[in-house]
């Protein structure tokens, strides 16, 4: 699962700094982020940010008044069980933002009930309260959160899973598997209609999106030799007289099946010799293997370690693409491995580079000078800025490599940022298109997609990449990568006057943006063209995104902001090809998560309904009376010390 994440911030005034933390977070009021939760499962966690020292926590379960809708006042009192509901913490997170964790914890039964239990649900709707966890130092209430839990039971669960051995039948005779979609034990499968496990009830609800094909059950597939099969395209006029009367049982498919092979697992040991000397290709390259010279030696291009650091003797590897930028300066330069170097071919030919130099005309990309550099006569020295290699390759052996070398003038003191990319082409490629994978997809490939309703090519689906302050109008995007679970998001400026209704839409938009493609290529090598190597992206949109929702009559409170979208991938292993496994998409399920958002005063220079404090209505700590009635006495005291003061004393004596 790949979820996305989507910080909606409401922020205003001056430029905030950029950048993180290098110290801890001065002490300041603790306050919960965030400070509300719609709650769905038997877990949910916030964190208090702030100064927490000699602060304790309380849970409370609350009922709000339903004619004035103000929640009861409560008093400061340690307490973390309440009813069924348990509160741990506060557990230090990041001594940074001097973050601390909070869990609040369902400790309830949410299987339904079956016969007269009690420790159980009684209904689907398990459970509906309204919980608010408190932050005290002393008899003083600092901060509130706020959660709303509306938990249902868990009613997909039949019984005990059997520990018996599952009998596979033999695949000459039967398919392996009636129902594929059926992947988990005693458990009713979404949108598997042929799952026993699914009741009547629990199919009502995604009848209309039942899995079709053989993964949802049709293993049977009629076969066009079939008399009941009425062939629309290239029918014979003699079809209807030489056709087969046969059950769907009895396909004449049935038997034929995959034989995947399966390499020996090695065990590791630390006594296996350390290999000083490489070994000559001879049968061909497989993937990830060093790509050697005729002097059976490394073919070798700077490339970043682990550590990130740019290393000079890094072997390149068969059928792995990679874009490296190192800095250097005049001193620190090296040249590389001669352009007239030979390359193995992988059956032991001979490949000669095809190189191409030229020099570069704008060096502000690759050439940084300090502010310091005094006009005098320098030393400079003609050099290579960067170096694209271009691999032709088929099958296991590479048939060409074009080289392009980019030269321009290196000087004393100057900082220079050389490019090194190797992008592997196939031979019988079209476009310089980069594949995910043959045929399976390769951990840490984009996931290939396309919009088939539109003409605008999109190949990718998207995350953001924030740079500097981390603004969404500012992000940049980066491709979504197979087998890699990611969390990205950015930081969006609202005023506190916003529309909820136009902020509803700019975020779903802002949102639909990252994903806008329609379909997903089932494997790494799958065509745009080809609907069968395609996977339908299933979106489950936001609703009620039109409803003219508030919180009453407050400002800068808005509800129902999807503000978070989750990408859930779901990928199987579908056999081997050459010992390797091979990984392909059966599904993507887009969703939003809503979202609660309030204008936090806490985070702006100046917020007005805050500077009056606590004449203002804003105020809840205490009763707007009080509030007044020392408000009036605080004035008088201005007022009677103004009067006495030695200015008007003078007046009233003259």
């Amino acid at each position: 699962m790949i979820p996305p994440l989507f910080w909606a911030l409401l922020l205003l005034g001056a430029e905030r700094p950029t950048g993180r933390a290098q110290t801890p977070a001065p002490p300041g009021i603790p306050v919960f982020l965030p400070s509300f939760i719609h709650m769905s499962g038997p877990m949910v966690s916030s964190y208090l940010v702030g100064n927490s020292t000699e602060v304790f926590l309380s849970i409370n379960i609350i009922h709000m008044n339903t004619e004035t809708g103000i929640l009861p006042l409560l008093k400061c009192s340690e307490s973390n069980r309440s009813g069924e509901w348990h509160l741990n913490g506060p557990e230090p997170y990041d001594v940074y933002m001097n973050a601390s964790k909070v869990t609040i914890t369902l400790m309830k039964n949410l299987q339904l009930c079956s016969s007269n239990a009690t420790d159980c649900c009684m209904k689907p709707l398990c459970v509906v309260e309204t919980l608010q966890v408190s932050a005290c130092r002393g008899s003083t209430m600092l901060a509130n959160l706020l959660i709303q839990a509306e938990i249902y039971a868990n009613s997909s669960f039949t019984g005990n899973v059997s520990e018996n051995a599952t009998h596979i039948p033999n695949q000459v005779y039967q398919p392996l598997g009636s129902c594929p979609c059926n992947l988990t034990a005693g458990t009713c499968d979404v949108r598997c209609c042929c799952d026993l496990e699914c009741t009547p009830d629990m199919k009502q609800l995604f009848s209309g999106s039942c899995f079709a094909g053989i993964f949802g059950g049709n293993v049977n597939l009629p076969f066009e030799q079939l008399c009941s099969v009425q062939t629309t395209n290239s029918a014979p006029d003699w079809f209807p007289f030489l056709c087969v009367q046969s059950p769907l049982n009895n396909t004449p498919f049935l038997g034929y099946f995959y034989h995947g092979s399966v390499s020996p697992s090695q065990v590791s040991s630390f006594k296996i010799p350390l290999q000083t000397v490489p070994e000559t290709p001879s049968s061909g390259y497989k993937q990830g293997d060093p790509i050697m010279t005729m002097e059976n030696e490394y073919f070798i291009i700077r490339q970043k370690s682990m550590a990130g650091q740019c290393i000079g003797n890094a072997p390149v590897a068969f059928l792995q693409n990679f874009d490296v930028k190192c800095v250097t300066s005049l001193s620190a330069y090296k040249e590389g491995l001669s352009h007239n170097v030979l390359i193995n071919s992988g059956t032991k030919g001979t490949i000669q580079q095809n190189v191409i130099y030229s020099n570069v005309t704008d060096v502000r990309n690759f050439i940084t000078k300090p502010e310091d550099i005094q006009p005098t006569e320098v030393l400079c020295v003609n050099v290579t800025f960067a170096e694209h290699y271009m691999f032709i390759w088929k099958g296991k052996t590479i048939e060409e490599i074009n080289v392009t070398v980019l030269l321009g003038e290196l000087c004393d003191g100057e900082i220079l940022t050389q490019r090194f990319a190797v992008n592997f082409v196939s031979f019988n490629s079209t476009s310089t298109a980069e594949l995910s994978g043959n045929p399976g997809y390769q951990v840490g490939k984009p996931v290939r997609a396309v919009n088939i309703s539109s003409s605008d090519t999109v190949t990718t689906l998207k995350l953001w990449q924030p740079v500097g302050r981390g603004l969404c109008t500012s992000a940049t995007f980066t491709p979504v990568l197979f087998g890699l679970n990611s969390l990205s998001g950015c930081i969006l400026e609202v005023d506190i006057n916003e529309d909820c209704s136009q902020l509803r839409e700019d975020v779903t938009a802002r949102l639909n943006s990252l994903i806008q493609a329609t379909h997903v290529g089932k494997r790494g090598n799958s065509s745009y063209g080809d609907l069968n190597d395609l996977v339908e992206i299933i979106r489950l949109d936001p609703s009620n995104l039109n409803a003219n929702t508030s919180v009453g009559n407050l400002k800068g409170i808005c509800s129902d902001i999807p503000a978070n979208l989750n990408i859930r991938i779901i990928t199987a292993d579908v056999g081997a090809v050459e010992g390797i496994s091979q990984e392909e998409i059966l599904g993507v399920q887009i969703s939003f998560q809503i979202n609660y958002t309030e204008y936090d005063c806490n985070r702006n220079e100046i917020c007005w309904p805050q500077l009056f404090y606590p004449l203002t209505r804003y105020y809840t700590g205490e009763p707007y009376s009080q509030c007044l009635a020392k408000g009036l006495v605080l004035a008088f005291f201005f007022l009677l010390a103004a009067v006495l003061s030695n200015p008007c004393s003078k007046i009233l004596k003259t």
